[in-house]
């Protein structure tokens, strides 16, 4: 299914969800986005040790069981009907202390391609999916020290929440941006108006 296809700064864009073909191009975009957004924020051998075989299985699993409509729904970008530049992902919000329905669990967009609205357009996708499944609000958490936090800010995010997580045997900073109306943020953004 296509949540969204266009001509786009000379190359034609489809957001579209994940089939278990994709399991590849959507590992690499992960560990790409994750070596070029997280050098001294995640311990480098935490990085460096990041295994396209192992993401492959994780995401061909992951894809193979968002069939249902209350799982996990995988999206991805496709630029000029081959090459996957983005992945996203999004479902139940899984912070029952937070006041949000859903919940964006990825949002990434291959280094090589920041800058052209693909982001916006992916974050716009999964709120239509939220929706479509009857989550009215939104919420993403993010590495606090990420330093694409503020694409959230100027998506309409507002900061709502911090929390303390250990992995990697550190303590990591997380943040929350929420979006309490999606039916509202998406009527807007399809009239064009910034609020």
């Amino acid at each position: 299914m296509d949540f969204f296809a266009q001509y786009w700064r000379n190359a034609i864009i489809r957001i579209r969800s994940a089939c278990v073909k994709d399991a590849y191009e959507v590992a690499k975009v992960y560990i790409d986005t994750w070596r070029s957004t997280y050098p001294g924020i995640i311990p480098d051998k935490v990085l460096l040790e990041m295994s396209i075989e192992r993401q492959i299985a994780i995401w061909t699993r992951a894809i193979k069981h968002s069939t249902e409509p209350t799982d996990e729904k995988i999206l991805v970008l496709e630029k000029n009907n081959k090459d996957i530049i983005g992945i996203s992902s999004c479902g139940f919000n899984r912070d029952r202390k937070t006041n949000f329905d859903g919940e964006v669990y990825t949002l990434y967009v291959h280094p090589d391609h920041h800058g052209h609205g693909y982001g916006k357009n992916l974050l716009f996708s999964l709120f239509e999916t939220l929706l479509a499944r009857s989550y009215g609000s939104a919420i993403i958490w993010t590495l606090r020290d990420n330093p694409s936090r503020f694409f959230y800010e100027a998506m309409g995010g507002k900061l709502i929440g911090e929390r303390q997580e250990k992995i990697w045997g550190l303590i990591i900073n997380e943040i929350a941006y929420g979006w309490s109306d999606l039916s509202t943020y998406i009527k807007s953004r399809k009239t064009g108006s910034t609020n």
